[in-house]
């Protein structure tokens, strides 16, 4: 069970990608990311809903890509790391019509409500994300398991760190009530923002 959970798919963007996101991401969040795609495979087959899992790899893998120098822009973490994202798989040959896709669900993982009604794969990336912050039908067995290959590594201090790193050096990646913007006003409010604290009694922990 353990080689099945783990295996990650057998295309050709898969080691670029891979690449990519260990080099320019903390390990942290490296980690997170490659944790929320295994999350996100395990919840389709429980659900039975049907996508690519090339589409799935590259929208999960790629989700925090805006939190990197190279897709460090103007705009919200969220929406610069769904364009690095397609300008990394445009390359790769991954098609328009797919890397529309993966920008959607890239821009919307952090938008409830939203994600969950703009089709299977912005669903599956936001559960995905979600699922390494404890919500979801996921195993104690199985969650041990991806933990062992992808440790934590305080990944959720290591997120908080980055998105508001971003935020002071250019206030208008945070706009009122977006993430980056609430956890930059959080951080200057105290030393824990609601994330944090949420992760310390998640059930992954932080």
């Amino acid at each position: 069970m353990t080689a099945e959970l783990l295996r990650l798919p057998d295309d050709p963007i898969t080691g670029p990608v891979l690449e990519i996101v260990r080099a320019e991401e903390p390990a942290p969040v490296a980690n997170h990311s490659i944790r929320s795609y295994l999350f996100a495979r395990l919840l389709a087959r429980r659900e039975g809903l049907a996508v690519g899992e090339r589409a799935l790899f590259a929208a999960c893998v790629l989700h925090d890509i805006g939190l990197t120098v190279r897709g460090n822009g103007a705009q919200r973490f969220e929406v610069d790391g769904a364009d690095t994202a397609v300008a990394i798989l445009g390359p790769l040959g991954v098609p328009d019509g797919d890397c529309s896709l993966i920008w959607e669900a890239i821009a919307l993982h952090t938008s409830p409500g939203i994600a969950e009604r703009r089709g299977p794969l912005a669903y599956l990336t936001r559960a995905g994300v979600g699922a390494d912050f404890g919500r979801g039908p996921v195993t104690d067995d199985e969650a041990a398991a991806i933990h062992d290959a992808y440790p934590r590594l305080e990944m959720t201090t290591s997120l908080v760190d980055a998105i508001v790193a971003q935020a002071r050096a250019n206030p208008a990646k945070a706009p009122r009530y977006t993430l980056a913007g609430e956890l930059l006003r959080e951080r200057a409010a105290g030393p824990a923002t609601s994330m944090e604290q949420a992760a310390a009694t998640a059930r992954w922990g932080n």
